[in-house]
């Protein structure tokens, strides 16, 4: 049974938490904010969310790879109901270093503000709900992305995790245990009922078209590879081009591979550089090294992996021409994801049932839904982006899309969560 047609999350507590939670790590002049994972900032953004899940009541627990899990057993639950595996919902805090306020934030938060509405309204689940916020989904200072969600799955070993290094050179696990979340409960972690993520869309789509709510089907592959030149360096006016071994011109012809490689391949493809490290890095210097980061993307698996062989056929052409050593170190490699259709419907007739136009779509950006998705039934509900803009800090969905999202998250969730009643 799903709630009364006239329940509906409260907008404002939703936007004012959203405001708080941006405050940390804020970004000066802008609405943005910056909390990579595992640092100083992102523990001040933890210990606000947990406090809030405190507020609540909920069941809280912090697993090794310090995923934060809060569950909501109302007390007036029969005992073999409060036992039952719940409905999750979830998403991240951390960001990348320029990023917006609403990026995986959205996700937690309104799953905060669900179980509050509930809670107020006296609805008792037929099962627990609950709301979780992974660890780096953002892979922006540990690769890879998703690394918390991973872990929970079972997917990536913890003292595999523990041991990786950051690009300021940190260590996962020294810092978990720095910043207090360094958790106790184990992992692979709890198995829900079934798992839905909200989250802004972080593109263009349903902005361009005028829609209000994006029912995902599905996340594109991706692929994440380091690629490391190393040439010679020399002198920038005296050493004939014919005689140059310069990394910097090798990282800029795979830049360029990238993207006309994703225009050949056509959409969905896509292809970024996203990083160059030049050493001595110095304008009258040929560069001796380089370090880039390639991207690719792509919701048919067979052409992503095709795509990968070309940049290596391309990395291996690259190398002789211009007399340099070229080697590679994948970061992420994740298949696409097709989300649970029983689920997907529900997202959808609960978005109608909002108000909102809907279209199904798949999503571009990674989430912690597709590492769900391997344990539990999941979906995603995207809201729109104002102009597709996202990681950075005029990221910006409109009140009225945030709530239409968190409302149908409402509907969602507790129709998953089974018949309830009302407190007495």
């Amino acid at each position: 049974m799903s709630p009364q047609p006239d329940l509906r999350i409260d907008i404002e507590r939703l936007l004012a938490r959203l405001i708080e939670l941006s405050d940390i790590g804020g970004i000066d002049g802008t609405t943005g904010c910056s909390r990579l994972a595992f640092t100083d900032a992102d523990k001040a953004g933890r210990d606000l969310v947990v406090t809030w899940m405190t507020d609540l009541g909920l069941d809280i627990t912090i697993d090794g790879i310090g995923n934060v899990v809060g569950v909501w057993r109302p007390e007036s639950m029969p005992a073999g109901a409060r036992d039952l595996a719940p409905v999750m919902t979830g998403s991240h805090i951390d960001t990348v270093a320029t990023g917006g306020r609403y990026d995986g934030n959205l996700g937690v938060l309104a799953g905060i503000e669900v179980i509050e509405t509930l809670a107020t309204a006296g609805f008792v689940p037929a099962r627990p709900l609950a709301v979780a916020f992974f660890s780096n989904e953002e892979g922006a200072r540990f690769a890879p992305d998703m690394m918390g969600s991973l872990v929970y799955v079972g997917g990536m070993g913890l003292e595999q995790a523990h041991r990786t290094d950051g690009i300021d050179g940190a260590v996962v696990g020294d810092e978990l245990d720095r910043i207090g979340y360094l958790g106790p409960s184990p992992c692979p972690g709890l198995v829900p009922h079934a798992f839905v993520e909200l989250h802004i869309e972080q593109g263009p789509v349903l902005a361009e078209e005028g829609l209000d709510i994006g029912v995902v089907e599905s996340v594109q592959g991706i692929s994440w590879t380091e690629v490391t030149i190393e040439g010679q360096s020399n002198h920038a006016g005296t050493t004939p081009m014919r005689l140059r071994h310069d990394a910097g011109y090798v990282a800029a012809a795979v830049a360029t591979f990238v993207r006309a490689l994703a225009d050949e391949l056509g959409h969905p493809q896509v292809g970024t550089v996203g990083m160059i490290d030049l050493h001595p890095n110095l304008v009258n210097v040929v560069a001796a090294t380089a370090t880039i980061t390639v991207d690719l993307r792509n919701t048919d698996n067979e052409i992503l992996t095709r795509a990968e062989k070309r940049l290596q056929a391309e990395l291996d052409r690259l190398a002789p021409a211009e007399g340099v050593t070229i080697s590679t170190r994948s970061l992420a490699r994740f298949d696409p994801v097709v989300f649970d259709a029983g689920v997907v419907e529900l997202v959808e007739s609960a978005a109608r049932a909002a108000g909102a136009t809907t279209m199904r779509m798949p999503s571009g950006a990674g989430h912690d839904a597709q590492m769900m998705s391997r344990i539990c039934p999941t979906a995603m509900i995207f809201t729109p982006s104002h102009k597709g803009i996202s990681h950075n800090p005029a990221e910006h969905t409109d009140p009225e899309h945030l709530a239409m999202g968190a409302d149908t998250l409402l509907r969602v969730m507790t129709t998953l969560a089974g018949d309830r009643q009302t407190a007495s």
